[in-house]
């Protein structure tokens, strides 16, 4: 049988004067429907522990239902994926995107298989980018709510200190402002939720591999991150998940090396919770920029805190960023 994957995303597709329904669910939940048959291969994946990650969370908390009983009351689910199997209808494997099919905002993604085995050979190669899909779909969300409330102040320490631009949120203040470095928190709440973005020469060869961006968060964190014990500063946890490094696309298919792991402040002072950090380079200025945002929740479940946070980094524009747009 052959197998082949298409990937077809629309957008909204409803005719003129008429208003799609709110999708229902929370953030990194999945409706799940297709055969008992491959939904334990599918939960392998789209409910994997996330990595780096102090608790185990999964990817995405799912629910499933057989295709039989996914009716109209399921159709505006937030987030859905459906393996629809059927020797009639189709004839190889392939995978349809869609947003907005039946509510708004909603991710959509419909597997059609002309059998089990056709489409357990497909998820097996293709199901973690299937789950990048939806993951990428849930911060793109984010976009909206970043663009109507961001913070002024902020956004002008960035871009006159660091030369690039962010959707920097209003309730996140501006701590710290220095040549290379700006810090913004947000401590509102039980949860803290940190920003920071800092820059240097572009000078070495090796600086996009996981040795070195660690190394370089330590050199500058370090002395500039502390905590309320005398001595205490930032530092990055190495031996029970080590940090982990994958290349991403970004702002029109430029690349940023993503580096996911855990900060812990050394010295003395019991802090530490999950990071995540975004650095590219600034051709414009030949430096390297990188955009780091930290959570610290104690006892608290932050896959989802880390996640809205985390969209903040996909805003950062570099001037060959703005420069692009502006052709």
């Amino acid at each position: 049988m052959a197998i082949s994957a298409v990937a077809c995303l629309t957008g909204c597709r409803q005719s003129a004067g008429t208003t799609k329904v709110s999708a229902t669910g929370s953030i990194y939940e999945c409706l799940v429907v297709c055969p008992k048959t491959v939904y334990a291969d599918i939960e392998v994946v789209m409910g994997a522990d996330m990595p780096c990650l102090p608790q185990m969370e999964p990817y995405f908390n799912l629910t499933h239902v057989s295709n039989s009983v996914f009716d109209d009351f399921l159709k505006s689910t937030r987030n859905i994926l459906m393996a629809d199997i059927s020797a009639e209808r189709y004839t190889h494997t392939q995978a349809k995107y869609i947003r907005d099919q039946w509510s708004t905002p909603q991710a959509y993604c419909r597997i059609q298989a002309p059998c089990v085995d056709s489409m357990l050979v497909w998820w097996m190669d293709h199901g973690e980018q299937v789950r990048e899909w939806f993951v990428r779909e849930e911060i793109r969300r984010q976009d909206g709510f970043l663009k109507a409330s961001t913070n002024k102040q902020a956004r002008q320490a960035l871009q006159a200190t660091i030369g690039v631009d962010m959707w920097i949120p209003q309730d996140y203040m501006l701590i710290k402002d220095t040549t290379d470095f700006v810090w913004c928190c947000n401590n509102k709440g039980p949860m803290r939720r940190d920003l920071i973005v800092y820059k240097y020469p572009y000078t070495d060869p090796n600086t996009f591999t996981l040795p070195y961006l660690c190394a370089k968060r330590d050199e500058v964190l370090g002395p500039k991150i502390s905590a309320s014990v005398p001595g205490s500063y930032m530092g990055t946890e190495y031996k029970v998940f080590p940090p982990q490094m994958r290349a991403l696309s970004v702002q029109n298919h430029q690349y940023a090396g993503e580096v996911r792991g855990l900060w812990k402040m050394q010295g003395g002072e019991a802090m530490g919770g999950p990071y995540v950090s975004h650095t590219r380079v600034d051709e414009v200025h030949g430096q390297i920029v990188t955009a780091e945002v930290f959570i610290y929740a104690a006892g608290q479940r932050k896959r989802n805190a880390l996640r809205q946070a985390e969209a903040i980094l996909y805003t950062l524009q570099l001037p060959q960023d703005t420069i692009q747009s502006a052709n």
